[in-house]
């Protein structure tokens, strides 16, 4: 049987909070809240625009766009109106994160995988093509590359093959989910092709994560915040830089921007939705069981994501990769029963 709370309960428990390290403030809230992932923001939007046209009673909900990092420790801060309702992440939570939830009083997590995109990284089309490897780029992007300083001013300092134009990158910051996802998918992948390198990873994380995961700072690499939109106006100015970004902006944007292959893979949405293409990832939301019922309209907002998400559904044209069919199936059932998710899960 779902189980619920009153409005008064929920209160109650917001107000409680207020006196512990992870609460916070605030009284009833008549909409839903969601923040997170700068990709998965306009799959939310588009959810929040079905919900309204087919649910007129309910307030607007509100879609915040923050990082799936930001997302998530907004998330975790506590239960009750002032948190968000969910959260939207474009990699999966972290066992650290699952925990502070806990700490906090937010035990009551649901994970739904409701699509996959892909980390792509892009340039103008009329810049000089690029074709690199996950060694090329983390070459090009690590500030200590195999632990040596790095001092490549061009990628043909990487790689010999690779035309002499200067290295400059625009992607997201620490905090987004594709940040996350390109140091693990990319950058990582990069730096493990060294055994000393793969050796490092059970041995000495730490170590790895400097090694591995740290990117240089500009001109090299430039952060541009939680928008993609920004990095696309970018490569229009900046010729002969590369952006990196969710792969929907990439195909929302064919006609001024193209792929850059990765090992020799392009990213397409047979590429992309089939995991053959090295930046495919899955999205999430993570829903607080204890708001449903208690927040108005949350479940009917998470039953209006579901529906525009499924293959063919309105969310494909704004470049989601839907989930095939049994993946739909399972990801729809969890909204309907909300099993809660567990440390274990994660681990």
């Amino acid at each position: 049987m779902l189980r619920t709370v009153t409005l008064a309960a929920l209160s109650a428990l917001t107000l409680a909070a207020c006196g512990g390290s992870g609460g916070s403030s605030g009284g009833a809230r008549a909409n839903v809240m969601v923040a997170g992932s700068s990709t998965v923001y306009p799959f939310a939007t588009l959810a929040a625009e079905e919900f309204v046209r087919a649910n007129p009673s309910f307030a607007v909900p509100n879609i915040q766009s923050i990082g799936t990092g930001g997302g998530i420790e907004r998330f975790c801060q506590g239960i009750g109106a002032a948190t968000p309702d969910i959260a939207t992440a474009s990699r999966r939570m972290k066992p650290a994160e699952f925990a502070t939830c806990a700490q906090n009083g937010v035990t009551d997590i649901v994970e739904i995988q409701v699509g996959i995109d892909g980390l792509a990284i892009g340039q103008a089309t009329n810049a000089t093509p690029l074709n690199l490897t996950n060694v090329d780029i983390y070459r090009a992007l690590a500030a200590n590359p195999y632990g040596q300083p790095n001092t490549a001013r061009t990628w043909r300092d990487v790689n010999p093959a690779l035309p002499a134009i200067a290295i400059s990158a625009y992607g997201p910051p620490s905090t987004s989910g594709t940040f996350d996802a390109f140091k693990e998918l990319i950058l990582g992948k990069g730096c493990e092709e060294d055994p000393r390198m793969r050796a490092l990873k059970d041995s000495n994380k730490d170590e790895y994560e400097r090694i591995c995961h740290t990117l240089r700072g500009a001109p090299a690499y430039v952060e541009q915040g939680e928008n993609d939109n920004l990095i696309i106006q970018k490569l229009a100015t900046n010729v002969n830089s590369v952006g990196i970004f969710g792969f929907s902006y990439l195909d929302a944007n064919r006609d001024s921007i193209r792929d850059v292959p990765i090992n020799g893979v392009t990213a397409t949405r047979a590429t992309v939705g089939d995991g053959t293409y090295p930046g495919s990832r899955p999205l999430y939301i993570y829903v607080k069981k204890r708001h449903i019922g208690v927040i108005a309209g949350l479940q009917e907002y998470l039953a209006t994501f579901m529906r525009i998400a499924a293959p063919e559904g309105p969310m494909t044209t704004r470049g989601l990769i839907a989930l095939d069919a049994a993946g739909y199936a399972a990801a729809n059932q969890r909204v309907t029963d909300l099993p809660l998710l567990t440390a274990a899960e994660l681990n």
